[in-house]
């Protein structure tokens, strides 16, 4: 150790004379040495507040600092986009089409922003700027491409380098050299809110779509970050819930997107989950963070916490006494960064840096990560983004186009009723999700993006008549959460905006309050927190008071919704009493109201147990069935019917059921009953149940959240222009009772089926239609039997047998018929995409290597076993069309 130390000195030294008195520099700023050379000499000259600050990154910028808020430094920003935002169409591209100015200011801002930490922090380390780019940047003029499920169900790995390209060129020229993106959890059950986020189920779709999404990015230097690291779908498709799990069945399934986005991707970053593994928080698990992560792997990049997740221990899992033991919990246990919502966060885990709570080797290391990765970047020779290259922002429109056409996956086709044609006199389209060209979760606004109205009258207005009708809506529900702007308090003779609150530390409304002040609204949920900070318990009870002044009269319905406990009075009278805890509910009341009249308003709520939810809110009314009416007259008067139905998910949006929301089904079935023909387009991230109206469609096409070109390219694919070849990348069960259901699963001790019900799915992995017909023939191995470290390669024609061109999408599926430990029923190995003329034939080769037969053993190693394999190639996971044996010896 000590020579290596003399060494190192030494070459600091000879470099220094080399380069001359007036050139000389700091080790660390000296790009001719080694980068390890140049993290030890700064790692050497830090205080623990500048070490502190590189392992703490938040969302914000200096607009409001206060002088010598950041003296110290920090990890890195993610900096709000300022300037346009969304608006319509026009105004988007408008907005584009002018010099993209956006991001020219955006990047100017961030040059300002780094000038300060390069030119006026003692030792001028600079910032990571970082962001959200799951299926696109999360700017106001970058290009917004299909969700992430949707790039899946491309079953293209060629199209997902193209759209993950585009978006690196997005991120890099404004600056932006860090990306928490992508989710490569696997969607083991179809209820969970974030499935849209994902590639799926399957880990080998996963681990090919995330390694060819994250080597983009990091050839073009830019840091990508893996997430959930390892688990965020738990019990009954719940985000975030618990998992337990032992380590085989990990490093079978969830753990392999993330290894190959390191090993083969390049990833150079992971963020933590919410949930807890094995009943230690992800944030703050050793086993997961240093033993696994760092050792076995030998991971060198940094880990990053989930906003907010690294309190987790303290507020959630009750495994930390308060914040500071739960900061010192997790950089001891592995974790690098604390990623925060707020500046002021930092005081809540800054303690256990300075009073030895946490070992200064793991401090030293986990800076020493981040500063290796701030030299890689290039940041410390050249900290600024080029302004003049942000002008040149180009859009990606084509790509996102494509990308849309081959995500389509078509479900149902009965009597070819698609393609329409592009005769065809007149289209009913109908449904809110014709019109609002939805992004899905964590997206930005998307330029001029087109919705599927706009993209059917472009295609077919000048000939075609087309009418619209909204139908009754994705809301389950007529009522909404009572408006700001109707609820006021009395301070002496003046209406002043707001509820006075209360908030007490018993469940009985008494003694004296432990918070007051005043509410906007009442649309609580306390999942995450309490009422206040001053509640030492899960305990308490929350008196609104105040007056509430209708801005239109009439008799409309008030009430609460929430997981009960609560009583509602209106001057002074008892309208709602549901006093007792026994579940979520929302109770409604009739009540006549007057325009401006004022009414004195009490609301009353109490939790025993915590997770506690109370809403106030108001129907005026009910008009989803007369929208429902609106939709049939419209239908009756064209001659197809173009129905958009879609989901609600996301972020803390699991879904219990996982059929259409609303009186949508309503719709379809009305809409049917006037004999025309009908077409659903399903617009959504996940799975859907149909029992109760798929036979009322003639076609139904699955169009995800289909991006920014979603509208052109729906139109191209509805009329033919391009025939629809995506694949199912999830599987889609009949009913909710058969969740989790994945095609992977190993075998059972039993059938899969139920006494009412069957086991097998609505709609299986890998499965999609085509407008043509595909015939698979003439399996050829080229070697019957292969040594533990060969392979074998798979040959078989495809042929168009069809009237349309099109693409088919051959799937390769192993199973191991004996082996020492089970295995699945079958598993992915392979995918291919590919174009084939009408009438004409395609040879298909897939190379079996050793890495797609090896198990992990019973001694938990990675290893190819000997036995006879079943090699399978199918249209889907349920389609096998031709089979044969390969021998291991």
């Amino acid at each position: 150790m000590y020579q290596r130390v003399r060494i190192f000195f030494l070459i600091c030294f000879l470099a220094s004379f080399l380069i001359g008195p007036a050139q000389r520099m700091l080790p660390y700023k000296n790009p001719q040495l080694p980068i390890d050379a140049r993290v030890n000499d700064l790692l050497g000259r830090m205080t623990p507040q500048e070490k502190s600050w590189q392992l703490f990154m938040i969302p914000g910028d200096l607009d409001k600092a206060t002088p010598n808020q950041y003296k110290n430094g920090l990890f890195g920003f993610q900096v709000s986009a300022g300037g346009a935002g969304a608006g319509d169409a026009a105004q988007q591209m408008l907005r584009y089409n002018q010099g993209q100015q956006n991001a020219v200011d955006f990047v100017k801002k961030l040059n300002s922003i780094q000038y300060y930490f390069v030119e006026k922090t003692r030792l001028g380390i600079p910032l990571i700027f970082f962001d959200e780019a799951l299926h696109g940047l999360v700017r106001s003029d970058a290009t917004s491409f299909p969700q992430s499920i949707g790039l899946a169900a491309t079953f293209d790995t060629a199209m997902m380098r193209r759209v993950s390209n585009a978006i690196a060129d997005d991120a890099r020229l404004r600056g932006i050299r860090q990306i928490l993106t992508p989710v490569v959890n696997l969607a083991t059950d179809v209820r969970w809110g974030r499935t849209e986020e994902t590639y799926g189920e399957d880990p080998f779709l996963s681990s090919e779509m995330g390694v060819v999404f994250v080597s983009s990015f990091e050839k073009k230097n830019i840091i990508t970050t893996p997430k959930h690291f390892v688990a965020n779908v738990g019990a009954g498709g719940r985000d975030s819930y618990p998992i337990h799990a032992d380590e085989r069945y990990l490093e079978e399934t969830f753990l392999r997107p993330f290894k190959a986005c390191f090993t083969r991707g390049g990833s150079r970053s992971v963020m933590t989950a919410y949930n807890a593994l094995n009943g230690e928080a992800c944030t703050a698990n050793g086993w997961l963070l240093t033993d696994k992560l760092k050792k076995q792997w030998g991971f060198k990049g940094f880990v990053i916490s989930d906003a907010g997740a690294t309190g987790g221990t303290y507020v959630l899992h009750h495994t930390a006494k308060d914040y500071p033991e739960s900061g010192a919990q997790a950089i001891s246990s592995g974790l690098d960064v604390i990623f925060q919502t707020d500046y002021n966060h930092y005081k809540l885990f800054a303690p256990p840096f300075y009073d030895g709570r946490i070992q200064q080797k793991r401090i030293d290391d986990a800076v020493a990560r981040v500063l290796r990765a701030k030299f890689e970047l290039g940041l410390f020779e050249h900290p600024y983004a080029d302004d003049q290259r942000a002008a040149k922002a180009a859009s990606h429109k084509a790509v996102a186009k494509q990308a849309a056409l081959e995500s389509f996956v078509l479900l149902k086709n009965e009597k070819n009723i698609l393609p329409l044609s592009k005769n065809i006199k007149s289209i009913a389209v109908i449904g809110e999700d014709a019109v609002e060209a939805r992004l899905g979760g964590y997206s930005g606004p998307g330029i001029g993006k087109v919705s599927l109205l706009q993209g059917l009258k472009e295609k077919l207005g000048a000939t075609t008549v087309i009418d619209y009708a909204p139908g009754p809506g994705r809301r389950d529900q007529a009522w909404d959460i009572a408006a700001p702007d109707i609820l006021w308090h009395r301070e002496g003779a003046v209406l002043k905006p707001g509820l006075l609150f209360k908030v007490f530390n018993n469940i009985k409304l008494e003694g004296t309050p432990v918070e007051t002040g005043i509410d906007g609204s009442v649309n609580k949920l306390w999942t995450l927190s309490r009422p206040t900070a001053r509640l030492q318990q899960d305990f308490y009870s929350v008196q609104w008071e105040g007056i509430i002044k209708p801005d239109s009269s009439g008799t409309y319905k008030i009430g609460l919704s929430g997981n009960d406990g609560f009583r509602l009075y209106i001057n002074d009278q008892l309208v709602i009493d549901n006093w007792k805890k026994e579940s979520y509910r929302t109770l409604l009341a009739p009540y006549a109201f007057e325009k401006d009249k004022v009414y004195k308003l009490k609301i009353e709520y109490y939790e025993p147990v915590g997770n506690g939810k109370i809403q106030l809110v108001l129907e005026k009314g009910d008009d989803r069935d007369n929208k429902i009416k609106e939709a049939v007259a419209c239908a009756e008067k064209t001659d197809v019917v173009v129905i958009a139905a879609g989901i609600e998910e996301g972020e803390f949006r699991d879904r219990a059921m996982l059929s259409l929301p609303g009186q949508q089904e309503q719709l379809i079935k009305a809409i049917a009953k006037t004999g025309k023909p009908v077409i659903v387009v399903l617009i959504g991230g996940s799975a859907i149940t149909m029992n109760n109206w798929m036979d009322d469609a003639g076609g139904i096409l699955m169009a995800w959240y289909p991006g920014e070109e979603g509208g052109h390219a729906l139109a191209a694919a509805l009329t033919g222009d391009y025939n629809p070849a995506g694949r199912l990348p999830i599987t889609f069960p009949l009913h909710e009772a058969q969740l989790p259901l994945v095609y992977n699963h190993e075998p059972t001790g039993r059938g899969d089926d139920y006494v009412n019900l069957s086991g097998r799915p609505l709609f299986p992995f890998g499965f999609g239609l085509s407008y043509t017909t595909f015939e698979y023939s003439n399996l050829k191995i080229d070697k019957n039997t292969i040594r533990h470290n060969g392979s074998a390669l798979v040959r078989f024609t495809i042929k168009n047998t069809g009237t349309k061109d099109g693409d088919e999408v051959p799937q390769l599926y192993i199973r191991q018929n004996y082996s020492s430990v089970t295995q699945p029923v079958l598993s992915l190995k392979g995918f291919q995409r590919l174009r084939i003329a009408a009438g004409a034939s395609k040879e298909v080769v897939f190379k079996i290597t050793p890495e797609l037969l090896q198990i992990l053993n019973k001694q938990m190693k990675w290893v190819v076993e000997s036995g006879d394999f079943s090699v399978m190639i199918g249209a889907s996971a349920a389609d096998i069309r031709l089979r044969t044996t390969l021998t291991v010896q």
